[in-house]
C-alpha cells in the first residue's frame, strides 16, 4: 500500500533530520522523544467540562494515577458512561498529559466521562505491572461509580498500540468476574494483538514506516524480559477464546507493520461471535491517531470512534 503524502512527509522529515529511533535511545531519550512528537503534532486542546487528577488506591498501598475527564455539554452531577483509555508508547513510553487532547475529544465527541490512567511503565515495572493496573482501573471506578458520577452499566475500555493491548487484555480477564457488570465496549486503535508475528505486515513495513521492527524489538525486551510473548495477558490473540469479549471497534492504519495482525485478530474475534467494526485508514502510519495536528486522517478517526462510543454506551 502506498503511504499517504502527508505520511510521507513526515517521514521525510524525520528521517532527513537524522533523528534516531527508539532503540537508538534509552529509556530516559525515548520518553522525552515521544512527548516531543506527541505536542508537536497534536491539535489545540478543545474545552471540557472539568478535568479532575484521580488518585487510585493500589492493594499494597500505592497509588495509581489517572485523569478524569468529563464533556463540555455535561450538567453537574449527570451520570455518564465512562471510557476507560489507555495510551500508547510500547508500555515504555507515553504518558496521561501527552493523551490529554485525544482524551478531551473523545469524551465531547462520545459524550462520556473518560478515566485516563498512568499504568506503570517498563523497564521499572515490566509485565504484567501494565496489564494489572489495566484491569484494576475500570474495577476501581465501577466500584466508586458514586464518587465519580458514572454509571457502572456503560463502562468501555479503549487504547492505542499498547494502550489498546491493555484494553483486549484486560477486557479478555473480565469476562464472567464475578460481582461486575460485564464491559460495553471496546475501543482498540491499531492494537498490538500478538508479540510474535510472522504476518506479512510485520516484514512489508519493517522498515521505514515509523515504527520499525528494531523499534519493536526494543519495546518487546523491556515490557517482557523474561519471553513472556506467548501469555495471552501480552499477547491476546493466544487467548484460548475470544468468546465472551463485548462488541468492539477497530482502527487500522494501512502502512503499520502490526496491521496484519490486527486483522487476523479482528477475524477470529467475528468467527467467535464478536462484533467488530473495522475502520480502515489507507496510507497511514502507526500512530498517526494522536498527531491530529498533521493528519486530517486522525481527526475523522477520532471523530469515528467517538462516534461509535456514543452510540454504544447510549
Amino acid at each position: 500500500m502506498a503511504l499517504d503524502p502527508k505520511a510521507r512527509a513526515l517521514l521525510d522529515m524525520v528521517y532527513r533530520v537524522g533523528a534516531p529511533r527508539f532503540h537508538e535511545l534509552n529509556v530516559t531519550q525515548a520518553r522525552h522523544a515521544s512527548e516531543k512528537l506527541l505536542f508537536a503534532f497534536r491539535p489545540d486542546a478543545p474545552p471540557v467540562a472539568s478535568v479532575t487528577e484521580v488518585p487510585i488506591p493500589r492493594g499494597d498501598g500505592s497509588v495509581l494515577m489517572a485523569r478524569l475527564y468529563r464533556p463540555l455539554q455535561a450538567a453537574s452531577g449527570q451520570i455518564l458512561p465512562l471510557l476507560v483509555f489507555y495510551h500508547g508508547g510500547g508500555w515504555c513510553v507515553g504518558d496521561v498529559p501527552s493523551y490529554d487532547v485525544v482524551c478531551r475529544e473523545l469524551a465531547n465527541g462520545a459524550g462520556c466521562a473518560v478515566l485516563s490512567v498512568e499504568y506503570r511503565l517498563a523497564p521499572e515495572h515490566p509485565f504484567p505491572a501494565a496489564f494489572d493496573d489495566a484491569l484494576w482501573a475500570p474495577e476501581w471506578a465501577i466500584e466508586q461509580a458514586d464518587l465519580l458520577e458514572i454509571d457502572p452499566e456503560r463502562v468501555a475500555l479503549g487504547g492505542d498500540s499498547a494502550g489498546g493491548n491493555l484494553s483486549l487484555a484486560a477486557a479478555l480477564a473480565w469476562r464472567g468476574r464475578a460481582g461486575l457488570p460485564p464491559l460495553r465496549y471496546l475501543a482498540a486503535i491499531y492494537p498490538c494483538t500478538e508479540i510474535h508475528s510472522t504476518r506479512p505486515s510485520r516484514e512489508t513495513y519493517g522498515e521505514g514506516y515509523f515504527l520499525d521492527r528494531e523499534s519493536l524489538r526494543w519495546f518487546f525486551e523491556r515490557y517482557l524480559p523474561h519471553g513472556e510473548g506467548e501469555d495471552w495477558r501480552a499477547s491476546p490473540m493466544r487467548a484460548e477464546t475470544l468468546t465472551g469479549l463485548p462488541p468492539m471497534t477497530l482502527v487500522t492504519a494501512g502502512c503499520d507493520p502490526l496491521t496484519d495482525d490486527c486483522l487476523a485478530f479482528a477475524e477470529r474475534a467475528e468467527r467467535e461471535g464478536v462484533t467488530v467494526r473495522h475502520h480502515a485508514y489507507a496510507g497511514m502510519v502507526h500512530g498517526f491517531f494522536t498527531l491530529g495536528g498533521f493528519f486530517p486522517q486522525a481527526n475523522e478517526a477520532v471523530a469515528q470512534v467517538a462516534a461509535d462510543l456514543a452510540e454504544a454506551l447510549s
